[in-house]
């Protein structure tokens, strides 16, 4: 369980496939806390650590996470938000965030206003029940509030202080999100859908 408050940025150093996998070599400043078998969120994309190397770690992702992700794209170079689990106890600072990407939304809107900037994404009409006004939203394991929604698409604003700590600086229009709708919502949209 995550909360989508971001700890630091990681930048992707090598890549290899093995069969379906990718194995995902990371340099981030908090490889020398973190241990084997230790669940670790990469733009809200929960991995386990199966490798580490000084300041190195390395993580595996199935053929099920890259195609419903946008893990697939990575390339050697590319910056990834880090965020470890929640540890009972913690504050929630965010939202009760699983780390199971629902879907891959894309950048239709990245405007600078005075103080912040606004993002606006699109996403598959499947997920419009799960999307509300006000309601949170992971965008790339970034805890965010949606506003201005449609059955399709969604906007948020990111502050100065996300802005310069995570990759929203690196997102273009065009360019592909992980989106987790909430799981609150997910679990009353499933039980209604059984009553």
């Amino acid at each position: 369980m995550f909360t989508g408050i971001i700890e630091c940025l990681g930048e992707i150093v090598h890549l290899k496939e093995d069969g379906s996998n990718l194995n995902i070599w990371v340099k981030s400043p908090i490889t020398h806390e973190l241990k084997i078998d230790q669940s670790v969120a990469h733009n809200g994309v929960c991995l386990t650590v199966v490798e580490i190397d000084k300041d190195v770690y390395c993580v595996t992702a199935v053929e099920e996470t890259l195609l419903k992700t946008n893990l697939r794209q990575l390339k050697v170079g590319t910056i990834v938000n880090i965020e470890r689990a929640l540890k009972a106890g913690d504050r929630l600072d965010g939202h009760f965030v699983q780390g199971h990407v629902d879907t891959v939304g894309q950048c239709i809107l990245n405007e600078q206003k005075e103080g912040s900037w606004l993002f606006r994404f699109s996403f598959p009409e499947v997920h419009a029940a799960l999307v509300i006004e006000k309601g949170s939203i992971c965008i790339n394991g970034v805890s965010l509030t949606a506003f201005d929604i449609s059955n399709s698409e969604l906007t948020v604003t990111i502050i100065p202080y996300t802005y310069d700590h995570t990759n929203f600086k690196d997102v273009s229009i065009g360019d592909d999100v992980n989106l987790e709708f909430d799981v609150l919502g997910k679990y009353m949209l499933r039980q209604q859908e059984l009553s």
